[in-house]
């Protein structure tokens, strides 16, 4: 009870590791009791900042004091005790119940009117003092972002070059974020799974440390791989100047997967099918089951079990849905010929589509500027704010993606038609050389719709081979031509290079939409 505590603050950890304040308040505190005649019990050292409460030190010496385990309490100034009024308030109440409480800096009479009145005054600059700095602070926060940078330490794959700088991709690590964001797009990984796959590869957080399942989910969530700044506190976002790290697509891809939306796939077995066919009545996948040595694809919902067909029977609907799609040799040379001069030509068509992401662009551009006049006059909640915002801010990085370079996705496209015409040239014998993989690609590539009715299987082609499988009826100038969508725009009873020409052409805008 004869006793006094002394308590000593700095802001930081790094404060108190590399500055000397803690050894002069220290000093200043031992030869003030010394002067006055007053023993210290004991030391609190604390490495946090005053502007809030919740500091465990400062609580632990209210709570003692309050319990009278001690005479009183040395700080050094009033703006080491608190700089929030609260903590001044416990304080001032010990006071009021007869704690001494000594400022080793400051000649205060805490038992007198004006003493007091002083160091309350002092206790209201010091905190006027902290909500000035934190809106200072803010102010300059969110300027940096407003310009595109990212004020704060850069996340995994990414290097700090100082400040008014953008961040730039890690050469060791940025490669290996990458290819976190492809591994789990192939739907092959769960969180779990990937989090080992990446202790594999020697990815570790900025403490040195593999990455937990929830730093692998915050990595995959965060829009700062593909150009975007979000602060996940207020979730507000704005457009980056750093290189993004992965395009938008997979970014995309990743987030339909992390949300159910898209379906992760199993390799627990080997069947050939497995997820590819679906109940035409209740719209579940099939589940591949062996009896008898043969494999058997049945729906398991309670309202469906008479579906049940065997895998050699959807082969042979397979085939017969793709024999009409398979070019003979003249097409092919033809098609092969038309693809290096599509290439050649279509210039023009790019500069349209340019011009049109151009015109997209600005009227997002236009909008976002709306956005911010409705909502700094008050017409629009902050949230529905930066919803909109958000939305738009995605928007503007599709188009600019897009727009980086449109002759190099030409060029990819003319490397998908030429990669599409091998696999028409002859789709069933690339389907029965490949292995699993490649053979479950084929019905991904060829089919759009794969469906089970009893032991019936309906087999739709997709987009680009319906389209070849119709071709034999515009040749021979079939009078139903024109009531398919797909057949519009091509020539009357066309010969075979005119009608080749016009057909690779829509498929190569088939192509380039994919």
């Amino acid at each position: 009870m004869n006793g006094y505590y002394a308590y000593m603050r700095v802001s930081t950890a790094k404060q108190g590791e590399k500055g000397v304040s803690l050894q002069e308040q220290k000093t200043a505190i031992a030869n003030y009791a010394t002067r006055h005649s007053l023993r210290i019990i004991e030391w609190f050292e604390e490495r946090e900042t005053a502007a809030k409460r919740g500091r465990p030190a400062f609580n632990r010496i209210v709570g003692c004091l309050r319990k009278g385990k001690a005479r009183g309490l040395i700080i050094h100034k009033i703006d080491r005790s608190a700089r929030n009024l609260r903590d001044w308030a416990d304080l001032g109440e010990l006071i009021d119940a007869g704690v001494e409480i000594h400022f080793a800096n400051e000649s205060l009479d805490l038992q007198s009117r004006g003493g007091r009145l002083s160091a309350d005054i002092q206790a209201v600059v010091a905190a006027d003092f902290i909500r000035n700095l934190r809106e200072e602070t803010r102010k300059g926060f969110y300027g940096r972002l407003k310009q595109g940078l990212y004020p704060i330490p850069a996340p995994i794959g990414y290097l700090d070059r100082g400040k008014g700088k953008a961040k730039e991709i890690d050469p060791v690590k940025g490669p290996l974020v990458r290819t976190v964001f492809e591994l789990y797009a192939t739907g092959d990984y769960s969180l779990l799974s990937l989090r080992d796959e990446l202790a594999r590869l020697g990815l570790r957080n900025r403490n040195g440390k593999p990455l937990t399942i929830n730093g692998v989910a915050t990595l995959l969530h965060n829009p700062f791989y593909i150009g975007l700044i979000r602060i996940r506190k207020t979730n507000e976002m704005f457009a980056g100047i750093h290189e993004p790290l992965i395009p938008k697509s997979l970014f995309d891809r990743v987030g339909l997967i992390l949300s159910g939306k898209a379906t992760r796939r199993s390799n627990r077995n080997g069947f050939l099918f497995r997820r590819l066919f679906r109940c035409k009545h209740c719209g579940y996948s099939l589940v591949g089951e062996r009896q008898k040595g043969r494999v058997y694809y049945r729906c398991h919902s309670q309202t469906c079990r008479r579906v049940c067909v065997r895998e050699d029977l959807i082969e042979k609907a397979l085939f017969d849905a793709l024999q009409p799609t398979e070019f003979s040799p003249e097409e092919y040379i033809v098609l092969k010929k038309k693809v290096h001069e599509f290439r050649r030509d279509f210039t023009v068509e790019r500069t349209y589509h340019k011009q049109a992401l151009d015109l997209s662009l600005s009227k997002i551009k236009a909008r976002l500027s709306g956005l911010l006049d409705v909502y700094a006059e008050g017409a629009i909640e902050r949230d529905l704010f930066e919803e909109r915002k958000q939305d738009l801010l995605l928007a503007r990085k599709d188009i600019e993606e897009k727009m980086v370079e449109p002759e190099a996705g030409s060029l990819r496209t003319g490397d998908r038609m030429e990669k599409f015409l091998e696999l028409t040239k002859s789709p069933r014998i690339i389907y029965e050389s490949g292995n699993d993989e490649e053979k479950r690609n084929v019905v991904r590539e060829a089919t759009s719709n794969r469906l089970v009715d009893g032991k019936n299987v309906v087999v739709t082609l997709s987009s680009e081979f319906s389209l070849i499988q119709k071709r034999h009826s515009y040749l021979c100038g079939d009078p139903s031509r024109d009531k398919s969508r797909s057949g519009r725009n091509l020539p009357e009873k066309a010969d075979s290079h005119e009608y080749l020409a016009v057909l690779l052409r829509k498929l190569y805008r088939l192509l380039s939409q994919k």
